[in-house]
């Protein structure tokens, strides 16, 4: 249900905006958000956003780079990032699910992910 796109290959400092797309609505869903995995340091949730709201959150390792967006016309998430360092190299993968929103909490619907190496 979930697709991610824009990943790639970037120098430091450079910018990349990921694309989520859902095959459904998703106003389905309350919550979506964006993760990242690396072997080393496991999953860490980047940034989430409330369908259909303001609010955002964010993980501090990227907040002030980092930005989610909403389309609910496209039924699509971004993730806008900026200022990228070599430490971001990591498999992101979108998620979505039910209210409460946030990163600390768990989702059950998941893409197949887009890489980003940072170099």
């Amino acid at each position: 249900q979930l697709v991610e796109s824009g990943g790639g290959s970037v120098q430091s400092g450079g910018s990349l905006t990921l694309t989520c797309s859902s095959s459904v609505n998703i106003d389905n869903f309350g919550c979506m958000a964006w993760f990242r995995h690396t072997p080393g340091q496991g999953r860490e949730g980047v940034a989430a956003i409330v369908v259909g709201g303001d609010r955002k959150y964010y993980a501090d390792s990227v907040r002030g780079r980092f930005t989610i967006s909403q389309d609910k016309a496209k039924n699509t998430v971004y993730l806008q990032m900026n200022s990228l360092k070599p430490e971001d190299t990591a498999m992101f993968t979108c998620a979505s699910d039910d209210p409460p929103c946030g990163l600390q909490y768990v989702y059950n619907n998941w893409g197949q992910g887009t890489q980003v190496t940072v170099s």
